[in-house]
């Protein structure tokens, strides 16, 4: 396993995500120890150092498990990340003890403000909770302080601004670089001088299902490698990042992370640039054309008010992020509602991109929970 220095510690380039973890089925979605033991025991066995937590993960027991999964282990050999969510519990100081007693630990060694949002960047700012973890740092009962980032870029800098930050955990993968904030937060924090961990770069596993046509110019290429693999180098080749995690759940997911990260090969510059090309034919392919022209709405162009570009909006979102992007139907402002829509194809005669969109409507009828 590769190591990296990081902030004074030399830590596994791959990081073990504790999110995931292995879970028994009809029974609550506990974690199922005994495997996840297995995943934890091979990890510490194959050099891997570094592992994240937070409070909320697996409904609060994934710090307690890693805590019972790592007492056999001594505390120098390993480092562990856990992180603090202001939206679960206001209680910063209680939740910080909490947190040391379930990790059977006297000290953190990388502390995170966790899910810094556009809505609660200022709530962690108010509450006083940085200045604790920064006398908690002072102390030795923390590391290193930093924060994990969904934010605007805008809040993003407001956020990094307000205090001397050590690192940040930031989605960083090769989809997120071309289409959404990551390039632009790396570049910030490397301008900086402040490292990144990063999460997602597999993008919660999107990146493993790419379309037929994006996947088969990748097997073409590198016949010997699955799908996570060409995601994994692409986020070995960004050096101001110093750890990648992966959440993993399987035995058989960190033996083959442990194998990618037991290298320095990353992708070479054709490979990354064929990377580029599948994930653009990827987004073409799962999404719909719209430019939100407005030509479907425009003159009351939709008999039942259907505010339709904000609607193809999610839908793209769906398409590529998964069942989770559904829940910003809710925040869709619209008379109609998809569960509306009559099939008159007024929609489509208008539509310049030739958009099948009383498909697209029923689609999401059966999602949208704003529906009469």
């Amino acid at each position: 396993m590769i190591k990296r220095e990081f902030k004074g510690n030399m830590a596994s380039w791959l990081g073990m995500g504790n999110m995931r973890l292995p879970v028994i089925e009809g029974q609550g979605g506990g974690i199922d120890r005994k495997k996840a033991q297995e995943i934890i025991d091979f990890a510490m066995q194959n050099g891997v150092n570094y592992f994240d937590t937070a409070y909320g993960y697996h409904s609060g027991e994934s710090e307690d498990f890693l805590g019972e999964a790592l007492a056999n282990y001594p505390r120098e050999s390993y480092f562990l990340a856990t992180k603090y969510l202001i939206l679960m519990n206001p209680d910063y100081k209680a939740v910080f003890e909490e947190q040391l007693a379930k990790l059977r630990t006297d000290y953190i060694d990388y502390y995170l403000c966790h899910a810094v949002f556009d809505h609660t960047f200022q709530q962690y700012i108010d509450s006083g909770c940085i200045e604790f973890f920064a006398e908690q740092k002072a102390k030795g009962r923390i590391g290193h302080l930093g924060f994990s980032i969904h934010a605007s870029i805008e809040n993003f800098q407001t956020f990094l601004n307000y205090h001397d930050w050590d690192f940040v955990l930031m989605q960083l993968n090769a989809y997120d670089w071309d289409y959404g904030l990551s390039k632009q937060m790396y570049e910030i924090l490397g301008a900086r001088g402040i490292p990144s961990v990063a999460m997602g770069p597999v993008r919660g596993g999107r990146i493993a299902n790419l379309s037929p046509d994006a996947e088969k110019i990748l097997r073409a290429a590198r016949p010997d490698w699955e799908l996570p693999e060409w995601a994994l180098r692409w986020a070995k080749n960004r050096e101001n990042n110093r750890v990648v995690l992966s959440g993993m759940s399987t035995l058989a997911q960190i033996q083959d992370n442990v194998r990618i990260f037991s290298d320095e090969i990353g992708l070479s510059e054709a490979e990354e640039a064929l990377f580029h090309e599948a994930l653009a034919i990827f987004k073409k392919d799962m999404q719909v054309p719209c430019t939100d022209c407005k030509y479907c709405t425009d003159n009351e162009n939709c008999p039942v008010s259907i505010n339709i570009p904000r609607f193809l909006e999610v839908y793209n979102t769906f398409k590529v992020d998964g069942p989770f992007a559904l829940r910003k139907l809710k925040e869709v402002e619209s008379a109609g509602r998809p569960a509306d829509c009559i099939d008159c194809k007024v929609c489509t005669t208008n539509c310049p991109q030739n958009i099948e969109i009383p498909t697209i409507m029923r689609e999401l009828a059966g999602h949208d929970n704003n529906k009469e």
